[in-house]
């Protein structure tokens, strides 16, 4: 073997364990700074604290109510039926905020008659306004009692009807909030954010 063939052999052993230990060093190096830089993004905990949450409703039937933790809080989603937005103006001298004045209670999209976006669906807290209880959905129509279907709270006797309104005479001061929403898609609602709602 001739000298330059030893130089070129030399040098090209060189090259290789010069790119060898680059390489070597760069995934070294990203495997010790994937920890570092996962550690600065929220935790899971924190995530499903305040991240929004999806709700597909393409397969709900009317008069049928699902629900959803958002933030630690219950939130129904009421698909209503045709015969329970005709109930809607029934009673609205038995309730205590009708025109749902209390502007906290919802967010402007929802200060209306349904107190929603789209009229057939309802987005609401679960949590009653006088203690927090969790209200108990009766949608059952009784015209002896006076009752036209909505929500219950067992614990105190506070009523709210089809909108979330309270009723007066009970204990709970205030209609049920109604949280940040808006339509994703027809299919789809996203719960804790409102930006482009429908």
């Amino acid at each position: 073997m001739s000298e330059d063939d030893a130089d070129r052999i030399d040098r090209n052993r060189r090259h290789f364990l010069t790119v060898a230990t680059a390489v070597t060093g760069a995934a070294g190096a990203g495997v010790a700074l994937y920890p570092f830089l996962a550690s600065l993004q929220p935790s899971a905990r924190a995530q499903a604290l305040g991240a929004p949450v999806e709700v597909p409703i393409g397969s709900m039937q009317p008069g049928e109510m699902v629900r959803v933790l958002w933030r630690g809080k219950l939130v129904f989603v009421l698909r209503r039926s045709e015969a329970m937005l005709e109930r809607l103006p029934e009673g609205l001298d038995e309730l205590r905020d009708p025109n749902s004045e209390v502007a906290d209670q919802q967010p402007d999209y929802a200060a209306n008659a349904t107190r929603s976006v789209k009229p057939e669906y309802l987005v609401v807290e679960g949590s009653c306004t006088h203690l927090g209880c969790a209200p108990l959905e009766d949608f059952e129509v009784r015209p002896s009692e006076n009752w036209h279907g909505g929500f219950f709270c067992p614990c105190h006797g506070s009523k709210f009807d089809l909108a979330g309104r309270v009723f007066k005479g009970v204990p709970a001061p205030t209609n049920l909030r109604i949280p940040p929403y808006r339509f994703v898609r027809d299919d789809l609602i996203l719960i804790g954010q409102d930006t482009g709602a429908a």
